[in-house]
């Protein structure tokens, strides 16, 4: 990263005169004729939601829809900024509908900006001369940001500026150049600025590298703890898992019952109250994990070293004891402070491999200690994963890519990653754990940081029952008034069995309540579970490593609950919002990764399917999991948005919507902004289709859209990221069609592959571990 200098080149100054036009004005809403009633003005206070085109829509508290702000209304807000709007509701066409407007940003969130330097001509005559501003990476920013100097940075870097204060009204912004990354369209300097954007810190503290090393340095005893060293534990992950702090043990009780042991790295022990790991663990809340490379909660010393349970060396563990019937009921709940000693550092795909050959197995002698266990605990593992299924728990995991890399770090294979049973066994195991001490906690009234899923809001519901409709699967299970897991069930079966399951789930995420971290015990709607918390990753995971200290002050140590409920509340808080800006730095470091090896196959072409339907476009999934958008205004001939069907629809009848097979080529590979468009090479058999009985289709044509001037960029830029985005505007989203739902938005496109819980494209609600990448 270039450090911070000024300028040798003599920089104008900024004029209000010539260059750039003023933005044309928003076109009007849809079906803005017709009014039949007008309510009085409100004013509410929410979060702005910005889109290509410059118009946005404000999600407020008490509003019953999102609030439609018009591009020249939008007083200076970029999207995530919280704002004060006053707005009106009306009623068109028979539908209600809301228009505002932003008077105040209340709180500018989105501090700094990203995106390729540029220069652009300006003036008239003699006084024409040259101005530099940024061209951002996220098409949702449209005000430009000029810069009076840009240190040392190149045109056609990615650079960062810090914003001004927003100025209502103004279509620009003259901000001030922090730093360069680099060549734009580079692997590099694009890997840089996506950690940057998302504030994700990579390097730690001397004061906390210093504690990690000194408290790692503990001598350990069993004193006071259980001693468990001569038991058969062990830990499973995957191959290149560094940071192992789950084992699990099992075996069978004279009355028949199993007594489940899940032994967690006592984190707790050494991240004390008030020191600079505590502090560390509240500001990081998660590791992050990426294609290369691990960001950790904790320094190594701790992380891979001191809490990571390594096979044959004596580690301090908090241990869960679960005595479980024969039908996986459980009976049973004990919490006590041990000492383990893995036997064996299991490996995902060694244990698959026992379970499909036995002794047979080349790693049979390497387990030949934890076989018989094994055993048993595959045994168990059906018992609970098919009481799993029937409470209704929702499988939403979707096809997560596995991105293979050569030895200068460019991915050169894309493969769908598989997940087998031992991974699922695992899952289970950590699932039954956080039940159990969710449960423990909650009915001894003692603090804990709980994993809240709530119902789907009745709106997006119905909205996703016309989706699924539409689709001609089998609604007939969510008719009742208050459908529960067991209904999304059947429904996401049936639509597995028609090969269009990870866009019916990936559909069926956003429509769910995003899942959340809270000091107070609610439900978890996707697991069907009725206290559920997460227990079992503290070395990366503030929410866990939260409840081990409450468990070890409160439930072992019987100090007041009182002193740790506030500590709980703001980790609750903490995490649930470091979840989210780790969840969105691994999504478009996938997406990088994945924009790069297309980029090497620019015009070859690949089976496809729909898995996404907007009025800008079609996106369309390969089998690796590899996402691109077929924009609107690339299909041959005329094409409308069936709104009412969620299909595109062209003049002559033909049509294409989800899980449509398709063949698409490879047009265009947008490194800077992790994009990729597709062109349609061959349509579905059959691709003209009669509409539903009883459904009138609801068209949306596709409007010219006004061209912006192309900015003049360096080299690297017009090869990679100026170049793109030429094209790439072609395909930018027209006018609103009135009102969206509160909180919905259109379907984007990017990375299928999540690995991430609660919400993200790809999660799993139930935040169980997938893949080699261990993610509960």
């Amino acid at each position: 990263m270039k450090s911070r200098s000024k300028s040798k080149r003599p920089m104008p100054r900024h004029r209000t005169g010539g260059g750039r036009k003023a933005a044309p004005r928003s076109p009007r809403p849809v079906a803005r004729a017709g009014i039949s009633r007008r309510a009085p003005e409100t004013v509410a206070e929410g979060i702005f939601a910005g889109t290509k085109t410059g118009y946005g829509f404000v999600t407020a508290e008490g509003a019953v829809r999102d609030i439609f702000i018009p591009r020249e209304k939008t007083g200076g807000a970029l999207d995530g900024d919280r704002v004060l709007c006053r707005y009106h509701t009306y009623t068109s066409g028979g539908i209600e509908r809301t228009e505002g407007e932003v008077t105040r940003v209340t709180e500018a969130v989105r501090k700094t900006v990203v995106g390729t330097l540029c220069e652009e001509l300006y003036g008239h005559g003699k006084h024409r001369s040259v101005r530099y501003f940024v061209e951002p990476d996220d098409t949702k920013l449209t005000i430009l940001c000029y810069l009076d100097d840009v240190g040392d940075a190149r045109l056609g870097d990615k650079v960062e500026a810090l914003l001004p204060p927003r100025r209502p009204g103004s279509n620009f912004l003259v901000g001030e150049y922090l730093r360069s990354f680099g060549a734009a369209a580079s692997r590099e300097a694009n890997y840089a600025a996506i950690l940057s954007e998302c504030a994700i810190p990579t390097e730690f503290s001397r004061e906390e590298l210093e504690e990690a090393e000194r408290v790692a340095k503990m001598p350990l005893t069993a004193e006071g703890r259980v001693d468990r060293r001569d038991e058969v534990i062990f830990t499973i992950d995957g191959a290149g898992a560094k940071d192992l702090d789950d084992a699990v043990s099992l075996r069978r009780k004279k009355n028949g019952n199993y007594l489940l042991g899940v032994h967690i790295a006592d984190v707790s022990t050494y991240v004390r109250p008030r020191g600079a790991l505590d502090a560390c663990s509240l500001s990081r809340g998660t590791s992050v994990y990426f294609t290369d490379k691990v960001v950790p909660m904790l320094p190594e010393a701790l992380s891979n070293g001191a809490c990571s349970l390594n096979a044959g060396e004596d580690k301090y563990a908090l241990s869960c004891l679960m005595e479980l019937t024969p039908d996986g009921s459980l009976a049973h709940t004990s919490i006590e402070r041990s000492i383990i000693r893995s036997c064996v550092r299991g490996v995902y795909s060694e244990v698959n491999d026992l379970f499909e050959k036995g002794k047979n197995s080349a790693f049979a002698e390497k387990y030949s200690r934890a076989l018989p266990t094994l055993r048993l605990m595959h045994r168990l593992y059906l018992t609970l994963a098919e009481k799993s299924r029937a409470r209704g728990a929702l499988d939403l995991e979707q096809t997560e890519a596995e991105i293979l890399l050569d030895e200068g770090g460019n991915p050169v294979e894309i493969v769908p990653r598989v997940r087998g049973d031992a991974e699922k066994l695992i899952e289970q195991f950590m699932l039954a754990a956080n039940e159990a001490v969710a449960t423990l906690l909650s009915e001894k009234h003692l603090p804990c940081v709980f994993r809240v899923h709530d119902a789907p809001d009745p709106e997006r519901l119905a909205d996703f029952i016309r989706f699924a409709h539409n689709l001609d699967l089998d609604v007939t299970p969510l008719a009742g008034r208050d459908p529960d897991g067991r209904a999304f069930s059947v429904l996401l079966r049936d639509a597995h069995e028609r090969g269009i399951g990870d866009a019916v789930s990936y559909t069926l995420l956003r429509t769910m309540a995003k899942a959340h971290y809270s000091e107070i015990c609610h439900p978890h709607f996707g697991l069907g579970i009725e206290k559920y918390c997460h227990f079992t990753s503290p070395i990366r995971r503030l929410s866990d490593l939260a409840t081990h200290r409450a468990i070890e002050a409160v439930l072992l140590d019987g100090e007041a609950p009182q002193k740790y409920y506030g500590y709980v509340r703001r980790a609750a808080l903490a995490a649930s919002e470091t979840e989210i800006r780790a969840m969105t730095a691994e999504r478009r470091i996938d997406a990088l990764y994945k924009t790069i090896y297309l980029s090497k196959r620019i015009g070859e072409t690949y089976p496809a399917t729909v898995s996404s339907v907007t009025r800008f476009g079609a996106f369309a999934a390969l089998a690796n999991t590899c996402e691109g958008l077929i924009p609107m205004t690339a299909l041959p001939g005329m094409w409308t948005f069936d709104e009412g069907n969620l299909m595109l629809r062209s003049s002559s009848g033909e049509t294409l919507r989800l899980g449509d097979r398709i063949t698409v080529s490879v047009d265009e590979a947008d490194i800077t902004r992790g994009k990729v468009t597709f062109g349609l090479v061959a349509l579905p058999e059959g691709a003209k289709r009669a509409l539903p009985p009883d459904s009138a289709p609801s068209h949306t044509p596709v409007p010219a859209l006004p061209t912006r001037p192309t900015p003049r960029a360096g080299k690297s830029a017009r090869d990679g990221a100026g170049k793109s985005a030429k094209k790439s505007a072609a395909a930018r989203d027209g006018k609103p069609v009135g009102d969206r739902p509160r909180g919905g938005k259109a379907q984007s496109g990017g990375s299928a592959g999540g690995k991430r819980n609660g919400g993200k494209p790809g999660g799993n609600p139930s935040g169980g571990r997938s893949g080699g990448q261990k993610r509960r």
